[in-house]
């Protein structure tokens, strides 16, 4: 089992990971389509984002294990170190570079100009109109698609669920469970959708173009907090900072 302090870095993570483009801005889009909702339409949506995430952290974390188990000196190492504070330094930049003022003016234009065409199939595929749930489970696909390369939060938390003591199918259980709570806000969403949807449409459809115009900002900030995470972390391994008692 993993301590407690495990357990809430995970449950942080998750949360972090639960505001994403996939996990949250598209399911709060198709939650504010008209006319009467299709719960089936939504679950397949989330249950097959959060299948995708559970596949490809399965992967990434069998490799994980392994490459820390054979390279376990070179992970301490000078070098190793030095690269990993690089990187988190061009993390930063990158996050520096990506929430400009043009790109958030673009944000807002697209938060404000809706497609109609998209609408229009949004509508189409929550309304009822045809009895297949794929082109949300295509949705879904291409959303994770999307974010692998911004999957970070996910990627810091393969790493520590792949450190632990423990073994199999016990990171596949911490795996799950990780994937459920990034998809938990938005069933909850789903649900308070039903049960309160003419007062609760409004909202979302606020929080919606907030989202819209904010993305690229939020995931600007996840890069560059898991940029400085990773340069804080080299420093102090490098021992060229003391952050001990």
């Amino acid at each position: 089992m993993i301590d407690l302090t495990t357990a809430a870095q995970l449950i942080v993570l998750a949360l972090v990971d639960s505001t994403s483009f996939g996990t949250l801005l598209i399911p709060i889009w198709l939650l504010t389509a008209p006319r009467r909702l299709r719960v089936s339409r939504v679950m397949a949506y989330l249950l097959t984002v959060a299948i995708a995430y559970f596949g490809i952290g399965l992967v990434l974390t069998l490799f994980a294990g392994a490459a820390v188990t054979r390279f376990e000196g070179v992970l301490d190492s000078s070098p190793f170190l030095i690269g990993q504070l690089v990187l988190g330094i061009l993390l930063m930049l990158v996050s520096w570079a990506m929430d400009t003022k043009k790109a958030r003016a673009r944000a807002a234009v697209r938060a404000e100009t809706g497609n109609g065409k998209l609408l229009s199939w949004r509508t189409r595929i929550m309304s009822g109109e045809g009895n297949t749930s794929l082109p949300l489970i295509a949705l879904a696909a291409s959303a994770v698609l999307l974010e692998l390369a911004t999957m970070l939060p996910y990627l810091a938390a393969i790493g520590i669920i792949s450190t632990q003591p423990s073994h199999w199918p016990t990171p596949a259980f911490l795996l799950l469970g990780y994937c459920l709570v990034m998809i938990l806000p938005a069933m909850v969403l789903l649900v308070a959708r039903l049960v309160g949807h003419r007062r609760l449409v409004p909202v979302l459809q606020r929080w919606d173009s907030w989202l819209t115009r904010n993305a690229q900002s939020t995931t600007a900030w996840i890069i560059g907090i898991v940029g400085f995470l990773l340069a804080a972390n080299a420093i102090a391994a490098l021992g060229w900072v003391d952050i001990g008692a």
